[in-house]
């Protein structure tokens, strides 16, 4: 038999129709996404009809799910950037900062050392050796 003839039901053609060993992913472009996100969500509000659309583009509902999940992520994402310059921070606002922190500890510090000067006070006199004021200095 040659090929290109009516070989019962069947035309035998000379084209390769094997099946490739690995498929090939698809690759849709942003505004193929966009198309379909928006052609889906006019069916959705007329009442139906998503199914012919997912068919007919050869996709799965979860890849839908996740372009829709991905398009609410960069619309939330455009919505929360703030616009305008960044403040810029006063270097003497840090510098103040710190200082107060540094006398906060010092003055935590000096309170400490009242107490225990107190307490050595007390310890003497009940000792019997009570510190005067001539001895301190």
């Amino acid at each position: 038999m040659s090929e290109g003839k009516i070989v019962g039901p069947f035309v035998a053609s000379s084209a390769d129709v094997e099946v490739p060993a690995k498929a090939q992913r698809r690759i849709f472009s942003a505004e193929e996404k966009k198309r379909i996100l928006e052609e889906t969500d006019r069916a959705l509000a007329n009442g139906g009809g998503v199914g012919a659309i997912l068919r007919r583009e050869g996709i799965y509902s979860s890849t839908l799910h996740s372009w829709r999940k991905e398009r609410d992520r960069a619309v939330h994402k455009a919505f929360s950037q703030k616009r305008g310059p960044q403040p810029q921070r006063n270097p003497l606002v840090a510098e103040n900062e710190k200082l107060r922190r540094h006398n906060q500890r010092l003055q935590e510090e000096l309170e400490k050392a009242h107490i225990i000067i107190d307490v050595q006070k007390k310890v003497a006199k009940l000792l019997g050796h009570p510190i005067t004021e001539m001895e301190k200095s």
